[in-house]
């Protein structure tokens, strides 16, 4: 059955179309009744008046009329698979594809990959299933007691018979599902050490050259554009283009970092949007994208939303700022207080300078007065050795005893006559006094008799 109410042909049994071919394409009526007026048709043309309240359940099989209601009859029964498909066609046709909320019980996630679950209120409950092509619209599997409502359509699954709602898409009580997608993805990047602080590499100071990934018509965009021409114009940007929402953001933005990656010439990068609300955001909460910005050659800031939204991309980056603009300005430092720096650093190195210079001059006027007062006491330690020395050399010199009244006989050649045996008679020689020399001849020697005398 179409959504306007119109059976359309079924696929189960032989004898489905002709159940759906006594249906009155005009008749808005349930069907129910349609079949109720049928069978009353039927059962006045085929059986007497007076054998009413004999049922016609009860009568032998026999060939059904060419006008007669397929099932009302046992000659016309129908098959336990068009009965199923015929119900599932009603009911998809008339039920609109609705939203049922409901506490999720009995959840099974099947090696087939789909997701098997109840949803259940006090009085009732319903089966679900959630096709594994349509879980990729679904943050996270929902858990056992989670209050949620489901979208989907209801239908039979005709093998069993049983009334089934094959849901699309959720939507938890809060943020229960986004929540625990992300709580879960935390987890994993955690335990692999995606996450931690060590691994943050510190920004560059001075960037020459910062790549912006990021959607070329948002605004964050223009923001980043503007705070850095404002504050450090000669800074080149590259923008490498992405889509930042929808379905497919992602896998888009795992490839603009890719082609960052190969390129691999900038300093620093930024990464990010402007605002919005959860789902606008979901997609810098993708694993995928948080794995490759952590995996990126170089130092990644994440600006993603406002300064309340926290994704999973700001948390593997290397610096997170609350916005764009902030990003911008954390990437690059003012020029004007660059060169306020500058003229401090100078002001700081001519003072530094001055002061290593006049402790220079203080130190080496305290070194030299320390080296004269030293050289002082050394020299007259020295001086004193000396006249020491001298005292005590003066006092063992010939000139000192020549002083005295001695004085030293020498011959011809300068030899010292030191005793009498080697003067004799006629010879002549000199005698060294104090103060010079007289030339003499000897004319007779005489030897002194002195105990212990050599020349005794």
């Amino acid at each position: 059955m179409t959504r306007s109410g119109r059976p359309v042909r079924g696929s189960g049994a032989d004898d489905a179309p002709s159940l759906f071919d006594s249906l009155n394409d005009s008749q808005q009526q349930p069907v129910s009744r349609a079949r109720s007026k049928k069978r009353s048709t039927s059962a006045r043309t085929s059986v007497p008046t007076d054998s009413r309240e004999q049922s016609y359940y009860a009568e032998p099989l026999q060939q059904a009329s060419i006008d007669e209601t397929p099932g009302s009859s046992a000659a016309s029964a129908v098959s336990v698979s068009s009965l199923t498909h015929t119900v599932k066609d009603v009911l998809e046709g008339a039920f609109l594809p609705l939203w049922v909320r409901g506490e999720v019980t009995d959840f099974k996630a099947h090696r087939n990959g789909h997701w098997y679950f109840c949803l259940r209120d006090e009085d009732s409950q319903v089966r679900c299933v959630v096709w594994s092509r349509d879980q990729k619209r679904i943050p996270a599997a929902p858990d056992d007691g989670m209050e949620l409502s489901a979208f989907g359509q209801v239908t039979v699954w005709p093998v069993r018979g049983d009334l089934q709602f094959v849901v699309k898409g959720m939507e938890a009580q809060g943020d229960g599902l986004w929540r625990k997608a992300l709580e879960l993805a935390i987890a994993r990047l955690t335990a692999e050490g995606l996450l931690a602080p060590e691994r943050k590499r510190a920004l560059p100071r001075h960037p020459r050259r910062i790549a912006i990934v990021t959607s070329p018509s948002g605004a964050a965009l223009h923001d980043i554009i503007a705070v850095v021409r404002r504050r450090a114009p000669h800074v080149e940007l590259v923008l490498v283009p992405t889509r930042v929402q929808g379905e497919g953001a992602a896998e888009e933005i795992c490839a603009a970092l890719d082609i960052l990656a190969r390129w691999g010439n900038a300093d620093v990068a930024i990464v990010g949007r402007g605002g919005g609300g959860r789902e606008d955001l979901w997609a810098f909460n993708d694993e995928r994208v948080a794995r490759k910005v952590a995996s990126m050659p170089m130092p990644i800031i994440s600006a993603v939303g406002h300064e309340v939204d926290v994704t999973l991309c700001d948390l593997a980056a290397d610096c997170r700022a609350p916005t764009p603009s902030a990003a911008a300005e954390t990437a690059v430092p003012d020029v004007t207080m660059v060169r306020a720096d500058l003229v401090r650093w100078r002001q700081r190195l001519a003072d530094s300078l001055e002061y290593h210079v006049n402790s220079a001059s203080e130190r080496r006027t305290r070194v030299a007065d320390r080296m004269s007062h030293a050289l002082g006491r050394i020299t007259e330690r020295r001086r004193a050795r000396v006249e020491s020395v001298a005292a005590r050399l003066h006092a063992l010199s010939p000139l000192a005893t020549l002083a005295r009244g001695y004085a030293v006989a020498r011959d011809a050649n300068g030899e010292t006559l030191a005793s009498v045996a080697r003067f004799s008679p006629g010879s002549p020689f000199s005698l060294l006094l104090r103060d010079g020399v007289v030339e003499a001849t000897v004319v007779s020697t005489k030897g002194n008799n002195f105990p212990g005398d050599p020349a005794r």
